[in-house]
């Protein structure tokens, strides 16, 4: 069931203050929300990338639950490990309470670093949360591209310039991955809806398996945009079907939010500076490129939706 604003508003507060997140940031939003609405008690990793450098500089700490900080390529090997020490010991009843296991993620640690780390884990059928946090780049060490980074986009690696216009490929869906993975729950969502993105947590722990959420995480550093435009970009980013909200669960797809008008792609990408070149004439195809992405990607998962309704 949904949990209300009234609910969450008497939850604890997991993530505290005075971390050391930009202003505007969509990371740690997402990591609130998603600790607001889980059941606890939880454990939590994270491997190395922004959430750890911001959240855990010694001897401070913003975690206010059991926190594992594990390598960049081995966050979902260490959850796992986790819960199968957990379930024996449950077994042996040395543990009595029923506890949830989440694993934060950034995109780098998730579609690239850590892949191979995830799949192994979901393969095994561990139960547990994995939350990507996706700001589309490696912005913990620079901002390079990494495979969750749109086509077009301007980053360190991928500089837009006279040679080539930001990134040249797509984005990787890693949703559908983890899908064909035959997954139990696997959802996307942004910070921007946050009774969707926690309506999701509780179902994903409701799970008797592992479980994936894809969070869009607007970085106003890497992005380019000013800190106070963060909700208004995670929304944006749904009105224009680039970033739709939807669910798989056992084998059913369901869109959890339809946009009365779909916007062009533009009043997303114009916003952003890593994306202002573009806009240049000599860019258009790039546009309509990103465009034609967008609506061929919306229309194949409506497809999904009607034939698995």
């Amino acid at each position: 069931m949904m949990p209300s604003i009234k609910e969450l508003s008497r939850e604890p507060e997991l993530f505290s203050s005075g971390h050391r997140a930009c202003t505007g940031c969509g990371e740690v939003l997402a990591v609130r929300q998603v600790l607001l609405a889980a059941i606890k008690p939880v454990a939590c990793v994270m491997p190395t990338g922004c959430l750890e450098i911001v959240s855990t500089i010694y001897p401070h700490t913003a975690w206010q639950v059991p926190m594992f900080h594990s390598a960049f390529e081995n966050a979902a090997a260490t959850i796992s490990g986790m819960e199968a020490a957990y379930r024996v010991l449950k077994r042996k009843g040395k543990i009595t309470e029923d506890i949830n296991f989440i694993a934060f993620g950034g995109d780098g640690g998730t579609y690239d670093i850590g892949f191979q780390a995830l799949s192994g884990a979901v393969e095994r059928r561990h139960r547990f949360l994995y939350v990507c946090l996706d700001n589309e780049a490696y912005m913990n060490t620079g901002i390079q591209r990494s495979s969750a980074t749109p086509l077009g986009a301007h980053t360190t690696t991928s500089p837009a310039g006279k040679v080539k216009p930001g990134k040249l490929e797509w984005r990787k869906d890693i949703v559908e991955i983890m899908i064909a993975h035959d997954i139990p729950y696997a959802a996307q969502a942004t910070v921007w809806n946050w009774n969707d993105l926690a309506n999701k947590v509780r179902k994903a722990l409701s799970i008797n398996g592992p479980s994936f959420i894809n969070v869009l995480v607007p970085c106003p550093l890497g992005w380019g945009y000013h800190s106070s435009q963060t909700i208004t970009l995670s929304k944006l980013a749904v009105e224009t079907c680039f970033w739709p909200l939807y669910e798989c669960e056992n084998h059913k797809y369901r869109l959890n939010y339809v946009p009365k008008e779909k916007l062009p792609v533009t009043e997303w990408l114009k916003l952003q500076d890593r994306f202002r070149h573009l806009f240049r004439p000599e860019n258009k195809s790039l546009l309509d490129a990103f465009q034609e992405e967008v609506d061929r990607r919306w229309e194949q998962l409506n497809k999904k939706v009607k034939c698995f309704d």
